[in-house]
């Protein structure tokens, strides 16, 4: 029975099936509601979270892409947008330090039900992307190898991928989280394509006076207790205002670093996360819908 159950946990987390197919199976194989729901929930208090929306959702056109760089390479990512024939604003979703995952393609999607064309590039894509990693540690490893300013042309080249689609209208936006929170502010400083911009937990660019070039209205979530990030927020705000661009944030008191993942249990603040991502929709329709 346990290697049919982590049979079934793998095709839930590839997303071969629905967390409701995979309670039912579940069930099925413990013979019962009550021992079925003990397991369920020591599996789901780990590591095989829900998507918010489904990989599957029949309103949804999701799918893996490949756009070229600047220098030819070819660089992986993941579309989502609502069906249909419509134009639509667009945002590029950065990942955290651990590459593209299912929790990134699940934000995807979840922009996606409000109304976005979304891409999440696999900025691992040079070193045989994220897949191609045994570990989501040794993933870190070849983040920390990757050069910036090469990052910030596949980012641009995401961009020009966007505005090529019949699909979407000439409104992009860009959202990060940590690692990659950091790497959407500084695309932010670098992109004159973008309109908004929108930065968990994300550091500070390295030259502060960066910012002069920011033509997006930039929107921030800290948190409380995430010292190392949240402490060189009064110095970006102090370069904003020297330079009159807009830029409004929120520190959530008492929450860590990457309080928005709702697949780490440590971090995960779902209170704060539900308040950031209200905020975000708000903050993209204002500035993307219009």
């Amino acid at each position: 029975m346990a290697e049919e159950i982590n049979r079934l946990l793998d095709e839930y987390r590839n997303g071969t099936i629905t967390r409701r197919q995979f309670i039912q199976q579940v069930i099925v194989l413990t013979g019962g509601l009550a021992a079925a729901t003990s397991l369920i929930d020591s599996l789901f208090s780990t590591s095989a979270h829900a998507a918010q929306v489904d990989p599957h959702d029949s309103s949804l056109a999701s799918s893996d892409v490949k756009y070229t760089a600047e220098d030819g390479a070819s660089i992986a990512a993941y579309l989502s947008r609502p069906k249909g024939d419509g134009k639509l604003p667009a945002v590029i979703v950065i990942h955290e330090n651990r590459g593209i995952n299912d929790h990134i393609r699940d934000v995807a999607r979840r922009l996606a039900k409000a109304g976005y064309v979304a891409l999440a590039p696999d900025l691992l894509s040079r070193q045989g992307g994220t897949a191609s990693f045994p570990t989501s540690d040794a993933a870190t490893e070849g983040i920390r190898k990757l050069d910036e300013d090469l990052i910030m042309k596949d980012l641009a080249r995401a961009a020009n991928f966007l505005k090529s689609q019949s699909f979407v209208r000439p409104k992009i936006g860009v959202t990060g989280f940590c690692w990659g929170g950091g790497r959407a502010l500084l695309f932010t400083t670098r992109s004159k394509d973008l309109a908004a911009s929108v930065i968990y937990y994300g550091s500070n660019p390295r030259d502060l006076e960066d910012v002069k070039n920011v033509t997006a209205a930039i929107l921030g979530h800290y948190g409380g207790a995430d010292e190392r990030i949240t402490s060189g927020v009064p110095k970006l705000e102090e370069a904003m205002k020297k330079y009159g661009k807009s830029f409004e944030y929120k520190i959530y008191a008492g929450a860590p670093h990457s309080f928005n993942n709702d697949t780490n249990d440590r971090s995960y603040r779902a209170e704060a996360a539900k308040e950031a991502w209200g905020r975000t929709l708000e903050f993209f329709k204002k500035h993307l819908q219009s």
